[in-house]
């Protein structure tokens, strides 16, 4: 069984989906959102995504992609292009029984992965974020909405957000 293509994104009202490396916002239930979604599933990262964590995630094969050949990350798996990634991810994702490969990062990264992709885990953060890093919507003719969820601010939550499931539109793979 090859599994699933998921992303797993937040952006903000105007695109923005990252800040110097970081997130420019901070949504507690979104962070705990990511991880019930990611959670013993195989996740595709790219190298400044995984710099930007810091460290493996835990409970999640690691896959981090890099065209740098001296590049390493101890506890995750790195290779050098998408297919590779793709490839580890199916072969740790039948080991292990996870139905899903979640591609969690960054835009380069999403952009390689949305026309392979059968799901998107958004969270629409309801402002408009200053930022470096942007991600266009996604075509309306490809994808129907399944699921939203609208959520007030709470906390230290710094903005209004939705979770929304996206499913691809049957006959819309290129």
């Amino acid at each position: 069984m090859i599994p699933e293509i998921a992303l797993v994104l937040a952006r903000a009202d105007n695109g923005v989906i990252g800040r110097g490396g970081a997130l420019p916002w901070r949504l507690s239930r979104d962070m705990k959102r990511f991880r019930a979604v990611t959670i013993g599933k195989p996740v595709i990262m790219g190298r400044r995504t995984h710099l930007s964590i810091g460290r493996p995630l835990p409970g999640r094969d690691n896959i981090v992609i890099t065209r740098n050949p001296a590049f390493s990350a101890p506890g995750c798996h790195v290779v050098h292009d998408f297919e590779t990634a793709i490839d580890t991810a199916g072969r740790l994702a039948e080991r292990s029984g996870a139905r899903e490969v979640c591609v969690i990062g960054g835009a380069e990264i999403y952009l390689l992965a949305l026309a392979r992709a059968g799901r998107v885990h958004l969270t629409e953060v309801h402002f408009a974020a200053e930022g470096d890093v942007r991600l266009a919507p996604f075509a309306a003719e490809d994808w129907r909405e399944v699921a939203r969820e609208w959520f007030e601010p709470e906390g230290d939550d710094t903005a209004a957000f939705s979770f929304v499931e996206l499913e691809r539109r049957a006959g819309s793979r290129p």
